[in-house]
């Protein structure tokens, strides 16, 4: 794609983004970088599953219960280390010299399903279970599953799947999201349940998974890596959709 109209394109979503409150300043401007790139890189195909990606999972956040609000969630205002936790894999896979759109799809197919099988959660009329023990964990916990959510996360997977998939002709990337976007979904929560800090705060005596409460004391760690946090998280497992993605590629994009 043209870098001046992939400019003008990103650019104007991200505007959208920040008037309608699903952006930070910082965030636009993190959106616009990595959009930028990707709709350069891989053309219509990779831009609509970065569309795709930005208005279901935008929509979501917006209509859905956060029940990680209690626990230190962001909200559904994303600023700028969501927006590389989430496409920053996408951005390295479309630098690629080859399977660069492989890479972006299955990246953010796995972004989707987690943003998406996050919402499903909060709709969810049974509590969540942490996927490795399989306790009963608050609403809103990282690694925590919940049925509505884990078919929600194929929904989402499906979404950049099949917007990249008409964009390019190619059925395979339908079949690329749908394979490797609820599994990097379980990871995800993998990461999360075992390794995730978690924290709690002492003057409110409430769990928390940030270092700072929401009211404003330094939370004490009590289980996880203090340093290993949600976006992180995220970070990780999209890079895994990536290459698993460009593996892909290499194994079957060619036949």
């Amino acid at each position: 794609m043209n870098p001046s109209l992939a400019l003008a394109i990103t650019t104007g979503v991200a505007a959208l983004g920040w008037r309608f409150r699903v952006l930070t300043p910082a965030g636009a401007g993190a959106a616009i970088l990595v959009g930028t790139v990707i709709a350069i890189r891989t053309g219509w195909p990779g831009l609509a599953a970065l569309g795709s990606f930005f208005v279901g999972g935008s929509a979501l956040s917006r209509l859905a219960p956060d029940p990680g609000v209690d626990l230190g969630a962001k909200g559904a205002r994303r600023d700028s280390a969501q927006v590389v936790a989430n496409g920053g894999a996408a951005f390295l896979g479309s630098l690629l010299p080859g399977g660069g759109l492989w890479s972006v799809v299955a990246s953010l197919a796995v972004a989707a399903a987690d943003t998406w099988a996050t919402a499903g959660g909060g709709w969810s009329r049974m509590p969540p279970r942490n996927i490795l023990s399989g306790r009963v964990v608050p609403p809103g916990s990282s690694g925590g599953v919940t049925l509505t959510g884990s078919l929600n996360a194929v929904v989402g997977a499906l979404t950049v799947g099949g917007a990249a998939a008409f964009a390019a002709g190619r059925a395979e990337l339908l079949w690329l999201a749908l394979i490797v976007g609820p599994p990097g979904m379980l990871l995800d929560s993998c990461l999360g349940a075992g390794w995730q800090g978690r924290f709690h705060c002492d003057a409110c005596d409430q769990p928390t998974e940030r270092p700072w409460h929401r009211c404003g004391h330094r939370a004490r760690p009590v289980a996880g890596l203090a340093w290993l946090g949600n976006d992180l998280v995220n970070a990780m497992a999209t890079l895994v959709g990536m290459l698993a993605g460009w593996c892909a590629w290499r194994w079957f994009g060619r036949l």
